[in-house]
């Protein structure tokens, strides 16, 4: 009896490692292979367009195996008896193997970068021009000016909660050969760059904020003094990044010196042949400790039978979930505005990220540019920013954030009041939120959907209490519409968020509700129920 059991166990195992577990390694490998070829086709050694480096080699190869998982692994996930049905552990085994796909990804992706650079040896830094580009670069004789260099300061503000303020001081000091250090005018083709960073709290008031900069500039000027510029074994240059940007407006900043194009470089006191450091073994590492995980998860859970009869036949079930979700990203009748925003906010914030502005997050001084919200500007005539702001994100967890809660309050109230009277209402709420702002900040610069967004969830908020939906309806989503906006009401008193725009947008949706009410009970209009596509959505 014992040795049947044994045989079956083995008899699962060795189906489990044929029909998941190999399909994972080909996946990963295929995956690994295929980016890092095209990553370094593409942007290094053809040059075809600029990407920002920590989007190709971090936040890409970290997204994109969700597309070869959702379509070829997770079908064979499904069948696996997992307690949750559609619930999260079946979520949880489709995030691992993500995961697994993508940091040996990103690993491979810094070795690739490094040990495909060239090193280049050049007399004096006059001749950089003159010899093909490279990332690495030797220099016999130069002269570092640490009397006449540049310096520029950026903030941004990062976290779930936009909770982190971080301080960087960007300074770069001009690379010479000797006898131009005493030219009037002088031309420098070449600079070496220092990067300082601090992070403190966001919820801090603007004057201690300022206090703790100071602070932190003091501290960064005490190390710059002590740190010897002069002696480095080599030159890496510095790429399309934030820091290679913030590198950039210094040496703007350089009292004596002006490049059209900078080229700034880091100096790196090791061996060039210590250039990638253990990345290499990292790469198999990584997928190694990866496919031992995912191995390890699989002989848990026993294999559902009816799906894995249905698998083996060649019958398998329909992707609810997929679908369902998909259906609430497609326009169609009854649900057409609310898909629109959502492409629209998405197609600005990545026309920002290829413009080279960010990912994460984007600098004040751009979302300015671009339309934010600004008393000083709006004031002043630009009165198009009310409105603009409200299609700008300071960054992708905010995007993700704001374009969730939309589409959640879009599914119930889009359908019951009408493209117009719905796109009437996201208007004009973010236009009275961002008025809001306006009256309360002196000078911050706002931007987000929120605004409308809490709009129409005060909309929501005043059908609900006046039973235009159906009684069972109401009662379910009262609850959680009252803790969705005194949660995120508290979140922006901790500071950092624009809660004047949030309240002006909800008491703005709330009294529209209020003037539509009679209208919509006096017309009889459908009331509007969860159906069985909305249930599916929910449970994801």
């Amino acid at each position: 009896m014992l040795k049947t059991i044994q045989r079956l166990h083995m008899q699962n195992v060795k189906k489990k490692i044929r029909i998941i577990y190999w399909p994972f390694l080909l996946l990963t490998i295929s995956f690994i292979v295929l980016y890092t070829f095209l990553n370094w086709l593409l942007f290094i050694k053809i040059d075809a367009f600029s990407i920002k480096e920590d989007i190709r080699n971090i936040w890409v190869p970290l997204g994109l195996p969700w597309i070869p998982v959702l379509i070829w692994l997770r079908p064979r996930i499904k069948l696996l008896k997992l307690t949750g049905g559609r619930g999260n552990l079946p979520f949880f085994y489709q995030f691992i193997a993500t995961f697994a796909m993508s940091i040996p990804t990103i690993v491979t992706q810094g070795y690739m970068e490094k040990a495909t650079g060239t090193l280049t040896k050049l007399e004096t830094i006059n001749e950089l021009n003159k010899r093909e580009e490279t990332k690495y670069y030797t220099v016999n004789y130069y002269y570092i000016d640490k009397t006449n260099i540049g310096v520029h300061s950026s903030f941004d503000i990062s976290g779930k909660h936009s909770q982190d303020f971080n301080m960087h001081l960007y300074v770069v000091l001009p690379i010479l050969v000797g006898s131009e250090a005493y030219k009037p005018n002088s031309r420098c083709l070449a600079w070496i760059g220092i990067e300082y960073w601090d992070q403190i709290s966001n919820r801090l008031e603007a004057k201690e904020k300022d206090k703790k900069f100071q602070a932190f500039a003091f501290e960064c000027q005490k190390d710059f003094d002590k740190k010897n510029i002069n002696q480095f074994v080599y030159l890496d240059r510095v790429g399309n990044t934030d820091e290679g940007d913030g590198f950039k407006e210094a040496v703007k900043n350089s009292p004596k010196y002006h490049s059209k194009n900078p080229a700034v470089f880091l100096a790196v006191n090791e061996p060039f042949e210590n250039r990638t450091g253990n990345s290499f073994a990292w790469i198999f590492g990584s997928f190694g400790i990866a496919s031992f995980v995912w191995f390890i998860m699989l002989l848990i859970p026993k294999f559902d039978p009816s799906e894995l009869g249905r698998f083996e036949s060649g019958t398998t079930s329909k992707n609810y979930e997929v679908k369902a979700f998909i259906d609430f990203l497609k326009p169609k009748e009854g649900y057409f505005i609310t898909p629109i925003i959502i492409y629209l906010n998405i197609f600005i914030f990545m026309l920002m990220v290829f413009a080279g502005l960010g990912f994460l997050t984007f600098k004040g001084s751009d979302l300015l540019i671009w339309g934010a919200n600004f008393r000083p500007s709006t004031t002043n005539g630009e009165w198009w920013r009310l409105l603009t702001n409200t299609f700008l994100h300071g960054g992708l967890m905010h995007l993700i954030a704001n374009m969730y809660g939309l589409l959640f309050v879009g599914i119930f109230l889009e359908p019951l009041l009408g493209r117009t009277r719905y796109l009437t209402a996201y208007l004009l709420t973010g236009i009275v939120a961002s008025c809001a702002s306006l009256w309360w900040y002196d000078a911050t610069v706002s931007v987000g959907a929120s605004g409308s967004i809490f709009g129409l969830y005060g909309l929501f908020l005043a059908l609900l209490l006046t039973k235009v939906f159906p009684a069972d309806f109401s009662k379910t989503f009262l609850t959680s519409t009252l803790v969705f906006i005194g949660f995120n009401l508290l979140m922006g008193l901790t500071g950092g968020i624009d809660n004047a725009a949030h309240i002006g947008g909800l008491l703005s949706g709330f009294v529209a509700g209020l003037i539509l009410y009679p209208r919509l009970k006096s017309n009889d209009m459908e009331k509007p129920s969860i159906t069985e596509d909305n249930h599916d959505f929910l449970d994801l």
